[in-house]
């Protein structure tokens, strides 16, 4: 009886291959249906993050020229401007930078819009057809 006991014990100690190739192939399946689909959110997550931005940077821009100029922004104008002064309009220079670590810019006057666009260059970082602009999506 102890030989028998010793010998289905040993039978038992590990998984056999089989069991492993079908977890494995189990997790490999379920990783091939969520990668994707986060990929798709993280995207959108992203978008949707800069729209807000540039959303909020034209208001800022807006407010600065209500109260800073004659209601018209110069050439020289750049969006660090709204980091000068004793009350500046935002709170630090991360507020420029979007969400693909690109750099917010503006263009006076605006392609878009009349006074000036707010632009995120995108994901590709460069001049393009998917530039967030605020009030259009480019």
């Amino acid at each position: 009886m102890h030989k028998n006991t010793r010998k289905q014990h040993r039978n038992r100690r590990g998984f056999s291959l089989l069991e492993v190739v079908i977890a494995v192939t189990i997790v490999a399946l379920l990783a091939a249906l969520v990668v994707p689909r986060l990929g798709r959110f993280l995207t959108q997550a992203h978008e949707d993050k800069a729209t807000a931005e540039v959303n909020t940077l034209a208001q800022q821009v807006r407010l600065y020229m209500i109260t800073e100029t004659t209601g018209v922004l110069t050439d020289d104008f750049t969006l660090e401007n709204l980091l000068d002064g004793d009350d500046p309009y935002l709170e630090n220079a991360n507020q420029l930078i979007d969400p693909w670590d690109n750099p917010y810019e503006i263009d006076i006057p605006g392609n878009v819009n009349k006074d000036f666009d707010v632009v995120s260059l995108g994901p590709d970082g460069e001049r393009s057809a998917d530039d967030l602009i605020h009030g259009s999506t480019g």
